[in-house]
């Protein structure tokens, strides 16, 4: 079988697609990854893919470039012929189910995360929903990452509840993500991975640091790509104001998620909105409290008082609360928080559940 993914970077399938894409290896099956060329594209390559090179303008509403990108899509399914196509983030979703129309090709789309689409207002979020509502009618299947998202989603884009479905994220390989013990340090330190944007909760991250900048016990790190043409970037003067006056530290990017995590006490999100929080999944799987912020996508995998703590959208000083609180628990407390974030992933998000759901409905679909 042909199977081809879509995604707006090479990246994407890398860090979040890697052992679906490896399962369909496995059985024989030829895997294509159509997205724009960045550093991850050889290194997919190497697995044993094909790569074509698909350019796609991320962010923004360019109707020629979305176009450029929609043909382009048509003449790859048309030449290549794949048997099932399957498609994440937003652009490519819209764009590979109407390709697919065009040229008969089942399309199963995976909406991680209602964005900025569902959460600002404006001229660009109208323009993406209609183009929700034209094109996944024609998607065979649409996988959500949590009930709250299906629910404003096809509150909003009417589509059969039948073609639909909840994955636990894009799940975690549990022999690849293990804990290493929790040791007490003198020092306890913080670390958030995100974009620097508005809506992941950075300036409230940043603003609950600032009450520790005079105490050396205390550290926060922030580890993401700051963004100077995302319309939800946050200013690149107010991030080196944090910088500079000592409230975090910061890493644009990292190679070693798994080092990192391991190398700080517990990962934050004080995020507005996720489909299902890759950052805390990948904490809780290698044993570490969690601190985020109570939505969708969030509270799913932290449970408050179990594994970590909840606070409050929006609110910095709700976060330094639960930070606080984090900081006066014992050792045998924070012990119990990091078993407990393991134990839920084991239970509810090991990617061996997301490979199955997939092979599900496209056993459905191709036969």
């Amino acid at each position: 079988m042909k199977i081809a993914f879509v995604a707006n970077t090479c990246w994407n399938i890398y860090n979040f697609r890697k052992g679906l894409v490896h399962h369909f290896l496995t059985n024989g099956d030829d895997v294509l990854v159509l997205a724009p060329e960045d550093e991850y594209s050889r290194k997919i390559c190497d697995w044993g893919v094909r790569w074509i090179d698909t350019p796609l303008q991320g962010t923004g509403a360019n109707p020629f470039s979305d176009l450029n990108y929609l043909r382009k899509l048509s003449k790859i399914f048309s030449s290549e012929k794949p048997e099932v196509i399957l498609a994440y983030t937003i652009k490519a979703n819209i764009y590979s189910s109407l390709a697919g129309k065009f040229h008969h090709v089942p399309v199963i789309c995976n909406v991680s995360g209602l964005g900025t689409v569902f959460l600002v207002e404006g001229v660009k979020g109208k323009i993406a929903l209609l183009l929700y509502k034209l094109a996944f009618r024609f998607s065979k299947h649409i996988f959500f990452q949590n009930e709250d998202d299906k629910k404003l989603f096809t509150s909003i884009v009417k589509v059969e509840n039948a073609n639909t479905g909840i994955l636990p994220g894009s799940g975690i390989d549990l022999e690849l993500y293990k804990p290493v013990p929790f040791e007490e340090k003198a020092t306890t330190s913080f670390v958030m991975i995100s974009r620097v944007i508005i809506e992941k909760g950075v300036r409230e991250y940043a603003e609950a640091a600032s009450f520790f900048k005079s105490d050396k016990n205390v550290t926060f790190t922030l580890i993401g790509k700051f963004d100077e043409e995302h319309s939800r970037s946050i200013d690149k003067r107010e991030l080196n104001r944090w910088i500079e006056s000592g409230w975090i530290k910061y890493l644009d990017h990292t190679d070693d998620i798994i080092q990192v995590i391991n190398k700080h006490d517990a990962v934050v999100l004080p995020s507005y909105r996720e489909g299902m929080s890759r950052t805390l999944l990948e904490g809780a799987a290698l044993g570490r409290p969690l601190i985020a912020t109570n939505v969708p996508g969030c509270r799913e995998v932290v449970k408050d008082g179990y594994n970590g703590f909840l606070c409050d959208v929006k609110s910095a000083n709700s976060l330094l609360g639960k930070l606080k609180l984090f900081l006066s628990l014992s050792k045998q407390e924070r012990k119990e928080l990091a078993v407990n974030s393991r134990t839920l992933v084991e239970k509810t998000y090991d990617e061996r559940i997301v490979i199955n759901m997939y092979d599900d409905v496209i056993r459905r679909i191709i036969h």
